[in-house]
Parts: structure tokens; C-alpha cells; sequence
């Protein structure tokens, strides 16, 4: 008997670290993850992409490439910490998953080739490396423009502490595209989109985690 895995997703600024950490008080019964790992030497491979320093000009082989970065970080944080939990029943939150790949690495991509790669993508994970796939996925869905403004105070301006995603606007566009593309073709997980803004401003903290709160605990009261 296994536990569930939920999801918290969401473009860059977006908020979640701020919800991650209002969920915990309130389900200290599960497990939390943050992906991906940075100080594991996985991480470390994908700080080199986020850097600038591992680039491929062929997208095909950009997209594919991240992603087994991303999906290898995933693969040894499941099988050196957080199998037994999951497989004793302990119900698993995470910010970020293989769902992030579908968002940022099928972006590369022209959008004929997006069911390939998706298809691609959680056969790999899933199947191949046997990652367990979610219930849920919780897409915290911000205006690019917002997410900016938030990311642009947090660095103070800044651009230099940007990576490489961060720092290009037109991207996170097309990668919130592609978001609502994988919530509406994802065969495996459920996705719920929920909306921090209103008239143009983030909603309350303490209202978005209510909203994430109840459908978390819809999930956890499911077989």
C-alpha cells in the first residue's frame, strides 16, 4: 500500500516555496521533496545547464538531454531516500517533478512534436526508471508579467543571478503554453490549476493555500 504523490508546480515566481512551506504545518504526516537537488552531484549537473555552461544547438537534443538530467536527479532522490516511505504509505508533496520536464524542456520544441516528446518523456521516467508517477498535479498559474515583477524583486533588479530560464521572459511564456498543454493531455496524473492572481495582483498567501489545502486533502482521503 503506497502512499500519494501530489504535486506542486508553477513558473518561475510563481510563489512556491511560500506554499511549500505553509503546507508542511499542515499535513506534517507527509513527505516533502523539493526537486531538484542541487547539492547531490546530480544537482550539480543540472546547476552546469541552469548556467549556461551544457548547451546543444539541435533542440531535439537540448530538450532530451536536460531532461535525463532532471529525470536521473529524480531517480537516485527516489531510490537512496524517499521509496520506503512512499511504499510504507506515507503520502509524498513535491514541489516540482518529471511534470517541470514536460513544462520547460518540451518548450524547445514546436508544438507538433509535443506529444512525442511527452510520450517520450514519461516512458522514460515512469516505465523505464520506474519513477512513480503523481495523482495530482497543483499548477499555481501566474501571468508571466507578474511572475517577472516578483522574480525582478526578489533579485533585486538583477539580472545576473537570473538562470537561464529566468531570465527570458518569451520563454516562460511559451513554457506556461505548454503547461496548459500537458495539464489537458497528461494520461497519468490530474492536473488542477490554480489561480494566484486576481486584477492583476497575487491573491493572499494564506488564500492560495487554502485552495491547495482542500484539494490536497480530496486527494489524501482517496483510496
Amino acid at each position: 500500500m503506497h502512499g500519494h504523490i501530489i504535486i506542486l508546480e508553477g513558473l518561475d515566481g510563481c510563489g512556491k516555496s511560500t506554499q511549500l512551506e505553509l503546507l508542511r504545518t499542515c499535513f506534517p504526516a507527509c513527505r516533502f521533496l523539493t526537486f531538484p537537488n542541487y547539492s547531490s552531484p546530480s544537482g550539480e549537473i543540472i546547476t552546469e545547464y541552469l548556467g549556461g555552461r551544457i548547451t546543444d544547438p539541435d533542440p531535439l537534443h537540448s530538450a532530451c538531454s536536460a531532461s535525463t538530467f532532471y529525470a536521473a536527479d529524480r531517480y537516485i532522490s527516489y531510490r537512496k531516500d524517499w521509496i520506503v516511505d512512499y511504499a510504507a504509505g506515507r503520502s509524498i508533496i513535491s514541489a516540482r517533478y518529471t511534470t517541470s520536464n514536460a513544462i520547460y524542456q518540451m518548450t524547445k520544441l514546436p508544438p507538433a512534436a509535443w506529444e512525442d516528446y511527452c510520450r517520450w518523456l514519461y516512458d522514460l521516467e515512469y516505465v523505464r526508471l520506474g519513477i512513480p508517477a503523481p495523482d495530482v498535479v497543483l499548477f499555481l498559474d501566474v501571468p508571466v508579467e507578474v511572475s517577472q515583477s516578483l522574480l525582478d524583486a526578489r533579485y533585486a533588479g538583477s539580472t545576473q543571478h537570473k538562470d537561464i530560464h529566468e531570465a527570458d521572459p518569451d520563454y516562460l511564456r511559451r513554457c506556461r503554453e505548454a503547461a496548459l498543454y500537458a495539464a489537458s493531455h497528461d494520461p497519468h496524473a490530474r492536473w488542477e490549476m490554480i489561480q494566484c492572481c486576481r486584477d492583476g495582483a497575487m491573491r493572499p498567501p494564506e488564500e492560495i493555500h487554502a485552495e491547495l489545502a482542500a484539494q490536497i486533502r480530496s486527494v489524501l482521503a482517496s483510496p
